[in-house]
């Protein structure tokens, strides 16, 4: 049978500074109709780029430079613009890794999903809006009739994935290159997009390209399985022959990467005292109470790992934490000393004290500003250096996070690669001279290689340092990495909390082992297995109910 689509010797090159450099160097991918391949790869492997390529697109500043793209006959290479035009939207669609950043945020969601196949000429928007209500259901949103009235900002993330691969689904294309639709979804939710994403895709046997980081995802979603090496194909293989028997070197370190594991800290005396202390804190956004009597502490040079769910509380307790958010009730105490609610009531030096790492380091450097002025601002505004001692210091940071001065000072965000960017936002953040850092989700965007890297560097620089981390995250792996402590939220409110041996041995609270049990393995029938077991229990409450 003749393939969906082709790619013979593929070259992609790139410009910085007025040069070409190659990203994709002669590569081969051939996709069967009804077939799931798995791009995998460190970040900077092309993955993102070959996906695009497979529609006949290119980013600005990058060029096809050789090669051939083969959809269904059409040359994508030599195409029209109108010709592209016809196909993309309607035989070939797009899902996002960010869906909240590839919404438009003044349409609603039904107006942003009609406007492919009303377009295109595939329905008019009375059957398009019946079609999106039919596949909301069959993705298993909440309130299919209802959801699609709604702007992006007032649905989770999780919802908004799913609402984006209905919207890649209104015209039945026969491909669809899924971005890393889950990289930023916590494991229930990730659980959710994932079966919906097969289920869906198995129905109308849509032919994908699924790119990710993620192997024990890829594991559930692939048929087969090409790995990316800066550019270069290493090797591809069925996904069951990959798991089990992976030739090439780079692959069988991609499959070992997730072993690191610190050990855990002896349990602080009872005469230490927390660098900082969470007592009863309530906290709301207008009305709506989105904490509830929130108390944990965090012992000095100690880890605390926060987890739970999209919508848990945890980011709007680091807001609370840090003074974003006045709280209606409870206190916040560093080392013994109550923080005034607000941080514009907080002198320089309780600022100072705690820091934030933040989750995208895309949008949260300034892409206008090199790297020396945002490690700098910080520095100069804490410590007032100047000058040569200024300079000075800024490398002093660069080399603590293990980047050259030399040839990382004078760069833009724009030119480092993700996981150098969170480099960047560990040094700033270390700039202040800080006892406590909030380490939100920092490495949830970041391949296993890269992110096994940030860990270490954090881990380092905690023993160095002598730093307290608060680190948020619902990458169970991270936490049984780096965590001394656990601490897990559900809607607003502490759950469990306790030293990380304990929480992750039996028996746990329920919500904890739904977490725990929603962390996909490197197994192709875990997903099937998983969600069968969820049905028995399902069925089985059902028929107590009825009792």
């Amino acid at each position: 049978m003749t393939p969906l689509l082709e790619i013979r010797d593929l070259r992609i090159e790139g410009r910085s500074d007025e040069e070409w450099h190659p990203i994709i160097n002669g590569v081969d991918l051939t996709l069967g109709r009804g077939e799931v391949l798995g791009l995998i790869g460190e970040s900077g492997a092309g993955k993102s780029t070959l996906g695009l390529a497979a529609m006949g697109y290119v980013r600005d500043g990058v060029r096809i430079s050789g090669g051939s793209v083969m959809f269904d006959g059409i040359d994508l290479m030599n195409a029209s613009t109108e010709e592209k035009r016809s196909l993309l939207g309607r035989r070939i669609a797009y899902v996002a890794q960010s869906a909240a950043a590839s919404f438009n945020p003044a349409h609603k969601l039904i107006d942003q999903h009609v406007e492919a196949p009303v377009r295109h000429g595939v329905q008019d928007r009375g059957e398009s809006i019946e079609d999106a209500i039919e596949l909301y259901a069959k993705l298993r949103l909440p309130n299919p009739e209802e959801i699609g009235f709604r702007y992006p900002h007032q649905v989770s993330g999780g919802q908004l994935q799913r609402a984006m691969t209905a919207m890649a689904m209104s015209c039945r294309p026969d491909l669809i290159i899924f971005d890393e639709p889950t990289t930023a979804l916590d494991v229930t939710t990730q659980i959710e997009v994932l079966a919906a994403i097969r289920d869906i895709v198995d129905q109308f046997g849509t032919s994908a390209i699924y790119i990710t980081h993620d192997l024990a995802v890829v594991a559930q979603m692939a048929d087969r399985i090409k790995v990316l090496l800066r550019g270069d194909e290493v090797e591809t293989a069925p996904t069951r022959e990959m798991l089990d028997a992976p030739r090439e070197d780079y692959t069988k370190s991609l499959w070992a990467v997730r072993g690191y594991h610190r050990p855990e800290k002896p349990k602080p005396g009872p005469e230490s005292v927390p660098i900082l202390a969470v007592e009863g804190v309530t906290a709301a956004y207008g009305e709506q109470v989105v904490l509830n009597e929130v108390s944990f502490d965090i012992h000095p040079g100690r880890t605390v790992a926060v987890v739970g769910e999209s919508g848990s509380g945890k980011s709007t307790t680091a807001r609370v934490i840090t003074g974003l958010l006045p709280p209606r009730s409870g206190v916040v105490r560093f080392e013994g000393e109550a923080l005034p609610p607000s941080y514009r009531q907080r002198s320089k030096d309780q600022l100072r004290q705690i820091q934030m790492i933040y989750q995208m380091a895309d949008t949260a450097l300034n892409p206008r500003q090199s790297i020396a002025q945002i490690v700098g601002r910080p520095v100069r505004f804490y410590s007032g250096l100047k000058g040569r001692r200024l300079a000075a210091r800024v490398d002093e940071l660069l080399e603590q996070i293990e980047l050259d001065p030399a040839i990382y000072r004078d760069r833009l965000p724009g030119e480092l690669s993700g996981g150098q960017k969170q480099r960047v936002g560990i040094a700033r953040a270390l700039a202040a001279e800080p006892r406590l850092i909030i380490c939100d989700e920092v490495t949830s965007a970041l391949d296993q290689l890269v992110a096994e890297g940030i860990l270490k560097l954090l881990a380092r620089l905690q023993d160095e340092l002598g730093l307290s981390y608060m680190f948020i995250t619902h990458d169970l792996a991270t936490v049984k990495a780096i965590a001394d402590e656990v601490v897990v939220m559900k809607e607003g409110r502490v759950i469990e909390q306790g030293p990380k041996t304990e929480m992750f041995t039996p028996p746990h609270h329920p919500y904890t082992d739904l977490l725990l049990s929603s962390v996909p393995e490197m197994d192709p029938d875990w997903l099937d297995r998983l969600l069968a077991e969820r049905r028995v229990e399902a069925l089985g409450e059902a028929a107590t109910d009825k009792m």
